[in-house]
């Protein structure tokens, strides 16, 4: 009988840890889960054709030709475009990969898992996650533009994962590896990233305030 019982604690236990670590996900698909509007404004040259998103327009050059290529120049048109050739996903369980459909891809490697809750004794709450960054050149696998020769070419790629960067986890070692962060991890340059926010809301981020990223800083 306790035999019995405490195999049925062991299962239990095993099936709610087997739960905790379920990696669940979608393929994203090209037609539906793609903000095509965003794609604009786009523009030749100086003139733009199209701003259906309402999104803002970087500096144009002032010719819609232009040359490109050595040792033999090539001509083609100075095309704008926002391109979407990125995907990032964040996930709790190491080694789940939600942009590939919920795949588990575990190659034996101890990675920390993300966790939700107080970091230290100072009350402060946050989160951390795993993120995976992908190569999505979708525009040149579909041919949506003529100008293939400026669009990234190639497949589906995992670029970079968290889970093999030993400093993801751990704030000393950062800091180690990146000691310009101290420049930034002030208050003076912190509150300058509420001008920053404040361009992005309006159009587009302040290069020179590069360690805001906009809001997000």
């Amino acid at each position: 009988m306790i035999r019995a019982l405490a195999l049925a604690v062991l299962l239990a236990s095993w099936g709610g840890a087997a739960l905790a670590q379920a990696c669940t996900g979608r393929f994203v698909n090209p037609v539906s889960d793609v903000c095509w509007e965003c794609l604009f404004p786009v523009s030749i040259g100086p003139v733009t054709i199209g701003s259906a998103s309402g999104a803002p327009d970087t500096p144009n050059p002032s010719s819609p030709l232009c040359l490109c290529g050595s040792p033999i120049p090539r001509i083609g048109l100075s095309l704008g475009v926002w391109e979407p050739a990125r995907l990032v996903d964040a996930t709790r369980a190491p080694w789940c990969f939600p942009n590939l459909g919920g795949l588990t891809i575990d190659p034996g490697l101890p990675a920390g898992r993300g966790r939700t809750g107080s970091s230290g004794g100072d009350g402060a709450t946050g989160s951390v996650w795993h993120a995976h960054h992908y190569v999505y050149p979708l525009l040149s696998w579909i041919g949506a533009l003529l100008d293939l020769g400026c669009l990234e070419a190639g497949g589906l790629d995992i670029a970079w994962v968290s889970e093999l960067d030993p400093a993801w986890l751990d704030d000393e070692l950062s800091f180690l590896l990146n000691p310009e962060a101290a420049l930034f991890a002030n208050l003076p340059a912190q509150a300058a990233c509420a001008a920053d926010c404040a361009a992005a809301s309006a159009g587009l981020p302040m290069d020179r305030l590069f360690w805001c990223a906009g809001c997000q800083g």
